[in-house]
């Protein structure tokens, strides 16, 4: 974390909330909290972490990136 007013502190986690929102949660009612949590966490789990691509990390997927380092 840097210093109280950085705006650069939290781009990368802006980003991606503002993406899931766009994609997987805008205009969807979810009937309980926990299947809410159960399609987010598939979202994340099974698309972004292994197939999309990250700017922030030399344009690898997550999974991709960890493996490599």
């Amino acid at each position: 974390m840097s210093k109280k007013g950085n705006y650069h502190d939290n781009a990368a986690t802006a980003s991606f909330f503002s993406l899931l929102i766009k994609v997987r949660v805008k205009r969807k009612i979810y009937p309980t909290r926990a299947l809410a949590r159960a399609d987010i966490f598939d979202y994340i789990e099974g698309f972004c972490n292994p197939r999309r691509n990250h700017g922030a990390n030399g344009v690898l997927s997550s999974v991709r990136y960890e493996k490599q380092y």
